[in-house]
């Protein structure tokens, strides 16, 4: 597991499987905020706050979640050595198993995401447990005990989520799947993109994935990106801004050949290996099933 600081109150951590990240984000106190330039809200924006104490001097929260249990029990000690608070929350951006993990690591801290993904939760009750068990029995991975979810907050998105003195702004992030989020952490200048904007994986269609949707997502995520010092993928190294719009352009670019050429749609450069092409096979046969129903 690999962890690096982006700001004073935003740690990345990188699991060594799937290079999925986990962005560990603390609310900064009073005297420590730093207003940026601008801070337009989502259009249509709802503020919300998670269910957490009243105390609100300082707070973190944490996105996402690495997938190893060394990884996920050393959590709690990273954050205590950056002297930051326990968390007041988790956020998921999307419902997939591999996001949904950050329970193991606090399973007193209430887990927060999309409404969208609440819902699809609650339509497949038990899918994240199957799917991370097949997992596990596949690699041999041992956990010390079961996923649970709990109860899940349902977030209005677009929105806003309070933490400590700052807000995190919400923007809807479907495509990929068919729900989901990016986190934008204005004062840092992070954005937290879920499955998108990757290095080292194509733009995938998971479950309720669409291509449209995909497309309409990156462009939603293009003035963010504009405005970002860092960018966290769901998967692969964080990237500046200069790559994170240049992969941006790349993923467009594949989409829209993979709507007009489908199988024969040409992979972005540094993303042809094997394991891309059998995701790009996947692509082409789930436009198939949309074609058809």
């Amino acid at each position: 597991m690999q962890a690096v600081s982006l700001h004073r109150d935003v740690i990345v951590v990188t699991s060594r499987l799937l290079q999925t990240t986990c962005t560990i984000v603390r609310g900064p106190i009073a005297s420590a905020v730093e207003e940026p330039a601008s801070r337009p809200a989502p259009s249509g924006a709802i503020e919300v706050r998670m269910s957490q104490p009243a105390e609100r001097a300082a707070e973190t929260f944490v996105i996402d979640s690495p997938i190893l249990p060394d990884e996920l029990e050393l959590l709690p000690r990273l954050l205590e050595q950056a002297a930051f608070p326990p968390p007041s929350g988790l956020l998921a951006t999307h419902a997939d198993w591999d996001h949904l993990l950050g329970r193991l690591a606090f399973p007193e801290s209430p887990l927060g995401c999309a409404q969208s993904s609440a819902e699809r939760l609650r339509a497949e009750p038990g899918a994240a447990q199957r799917e991370l068990s097949a997992f596990d029995e596949e690699l041999y991975v041992v956990r010390p005990r079961p996923l649970a979810l709990g109860s899940i907050q349902a977030l209005p998105v677009p929105g806003r989520c309070g933490i400590g003195e700052q807000e995190l702004e919400l923007h809807p992030a479907e495509g990929h799947t068919g729900e989901g989020m990016a986190v934008w952490i204005g004062w840092a200048g992070v954005l937290v993109a879920g499955d998108y904007v990757s290095s080292v994986e194509i733009p995938t269609l998971g479950e309720g994935g669409d291509v449209e949707a995909y497309v309409a997502t990156l462009e939603r995520l293009r003035p963010l990106i504009a405005r970002a010092e860092h960018v966290v993928p769901g998967h692969g190294a964080v990237l500046d801004r200069e790559r994170a719009q240049a992969t941006l352009a790349e993923d467009a670019s594949y989409l829209h050949a993979l709507r007009e050429r489908g199988a024969g749609a040409q992979l972005p450069a540094g993303r042809r290996s094997g394991r891309q092409r059998e995701l790009h096979a996947a692509n082409v046969a789930a436009l198939a099933r949309a074609a058809r129903s």
